[in-house]
């Protein structure tokens, strides 16, 4: 639900939940939280062999982001009430309509990045026993539809979503979403998809609608999942997970497998989908060290598909390639260091190199790709900047059938407990 568009029965609810708030303060204003997040994001990304239609050689910005979450705890009583805000402002801080489409901005019809652009979103919840409904503005993250919060301002969806932990160890989801407000925008959107890297503009879809669990044992050392996903009228998919750690002396093992299978659905409004995507990522941990090593395939005529401007959890998906065009093989080196290990806590370091190939690029080639990326990030942990944080990515990809990227990107936060 968002401040300039709401339906009735959406306020009506949070109306609802407000005044019986009042009545029983205890719940909903003592278990209250409030913060609010600055980030200052700058994005570089140099193409270099472009194909497709664009002819941008570089995409350049610099923005400052604002996001306010306001949390309320719940009304008492067995059928409980609360309600939650988030609010979010981005400010251009430098562009260019030569150097626009980095995802920090909107861009208006003049080639302009927008200046200014803010959202109020409002979510009423229920609460019985263990299992909550909320309505309204909402952030679902699970493995057919991940929190992608990788620019100033997250996106939000517009539905309805139910939880459920009333049995130990088993955590159930589903949802209807009707809309989405993506990392740059204001308003609202209809829910759009990818395939592989290319976005599917032309057409748009009524509802996303999900609905899975997971389900963990053996002391949350192991877990389950399955899920299923319908983008109406697009594509339906299916998700099979396994996690496991596993200690042995000094180590700490852990392996993340996984297994998509995907078509259209209804009116195949981006046409027929054929896709089969199987991951693995292995880690072992020492001390400050973790060591992974990855293997991604796609199977049958398509690209893996997903909701528009969203990641996923392949095990080979990175900042700037999926590795997950059709028929493409993957393979991913990736080694970890957390200085806390050497005394200097809040410093962590990753380097990893992924090399995909037998893409089918439907040119009359096997298209390849590759790709380094370094990151290094440090969180103050005391004094007057505790929590504040710094961030630096440097990537260089390279591929035969899509553009060559050189980015980087420089990423200043710090989020105020407001209460």
């Amino acid at each position: 639900m968002t401040y300039n568009n709401c339906s009735t029965w959406i306020v009506l609810f949070a109306s609802v939940s407000t005044c019986s708030a009042q009545a029983q303060e205890s719940g909903f204003f003592r278990d209250s939280t409030a913060s609010l997040q600055m980030r200052n994001y700058y994005f570089n990304r140099d193409f270099s062999g472009i194909f497709g239609p664009s002819t941008q050689p570089k995409a350049e910005e610099w923005a400052q982001g604002f996001i306010l979450n306001v949390k309320s705890g719940f009304t008492d009583g067995p059928l409980s009430f609360g309600l939650d805000a988030i609010g979010t402002l981005g400010i251009k801080l430098d562009s260019s309509p030569y150097r626009t489409n980095t995802g920090l901005l909107p861009v208006q019809e003049d080639g302009e990045a927008t200046d200014v652009f803010s959202r109020l979103g409002l979510a009423g919840k229920m609460r019985l026993s263990k299992t909550e409904l909320r309505v309204g503005e909402l952030q679902p993250n699970v493995p057919v539809l991940v929190f992608s919060d990788i620019r100033i301002l997250p996106p939000t969806y517009q539905g309805s979503s139910i939880s459920s932990n009333e049995f130990k160890g088993l955590s159930l989801q589903a949802g209807y979403l009707n809309s989405t407000s993506l990392r740059n925008e204001a308003g609202d959107d209809k829910i759009q998809a990818m395939l592989g890297h290319l976005p599917q503009r032309h057409a748009s879809s009524d509802a996303f609608n999900y609905a899975g669990g997971d389900y963990a044992f053996s002391t949350n050392r192991t877990s389950l999942s399955v899920w299923y996903a319908q983008l109406e009228d697009i594509y339906i998919q299916r998700f099979f997970g396994l996690k496991h750690t596993q200690s042995m002396g000094r180590w700490v093992l852990g392996a993340n497998a996984g297994y998509f299978d995907s078509n259209e659905d209804g009116s195949k409004l981006i046409g027929e989908i054929d896709n089969q995507a199987f991951f693995s990522l292995l880690s072992a941990k020492l001390g400050g060290h973790t060591f992974y090593i990855g293997y991604q395939a796609m199977y049958g005529d398509s690209s893996f598909p997903r909701v528009f401007a969203n990641i996923s959890p392949l095990g080979n998906e990175v900042p700037t390639y999926e590795f997950a065009f059709a028929d493409e093989r993957s393979w991913q080196a990736r080694y970890d260091y957390n200085f806390a290990a050497l005394g200097i806590p809040g410093l962590v370091a990753s380097t990893r190199y992924i090399t995909g190939d037998n893409v089918d690029t439907g040119k009359g080639f096997e298209g390849k790709d590759w790709e380094r990326d370094l990151d290094v990030s440090y969180v103050i942990q005391s004094g007057v900047f505790k929590n504040f944080s710094v961030r630096i990515r440097n990537v260089i990809a390279r591929s035969n059938y899509r553009s060559d990227v050189n980015e980087n990107r420089l990423i200043f936060s710090y989020t105020w407990a407001l209460f």
